[in-house]
């Protein structure tokens, strides 16, 4: 078939121009950069959303957990300040308190002669450091508390305490 071309239509036709029934070539171009301009636009933006996520996370930061919800937040609810707010948590350094507590804790019941780390226990159960189990050996102590400081002398009080802050 003798295709000739319009006698309205220029010698030299641009590239874009195609034949009836070929393959646009400059479509299927523009519609692979458009997609691959999605995704990495998707990318930059997830990144940059983790931004004090991946702060907090690389700085070993006590708020980790916190940054991390407000992240979560921010992005489901459009709301900036949250992400804000978690940036700026990520980038200041809050005191480690559980480190010289935990010694004054362990100090205290040294001094009140419980094994250390028997003071997460109820008044019927003692702590055993070796296995992390609690078992009922709380009457020992307290007669050993009553040997030392006579029949009179209350018990020590064994208190509870939350194992996940220990």
């Amino acid at each position: 078939m003798d295709e000739q071309a319009h006698s309205a239509a220029t010698k030299h036709l641009p590239i874009f121009i195609t034949a009836p029934g070929s393959t646009d070539v400059l479509m299927v171009v523009t519609a692979l950069l458009l997609a691959a301009a999605v995704i990495a636009f998707g990318v930059l933006f997830l990144r940059l959303h983790t931004l004090p996520e991946r702060v907090a996370h690389k700085g070993h930061k006590i708020q980790f957990e916190i940054v991390a919800i407000l992240g979560l937040i921010a992005l489901f609810t459009h709301m900036h300040i949250f992400w804000v707010a978690g940036l700026l948590l990520a980038f200041i350094d809050i005191p480690d308190f559980g480190g010289f507590l935990g010694r004054i804790a362990g100090s205290v019941e040294r001094i009140a002669g419980v094994k250390v780390g028997a003071g997460d226990v109820t008044d019927d159960q003692s702590f055993d450091a070796d296995t992390g189990t609690a078992s009922h050996e709380a009457d020992e102590t307290i007669d050993r508390h009553r040997e030392k400081a006579g029949s009179a002398a209350k018990p020590p009080r064994v208190g509870r305490k939350e194992l996940d802050h220990a």
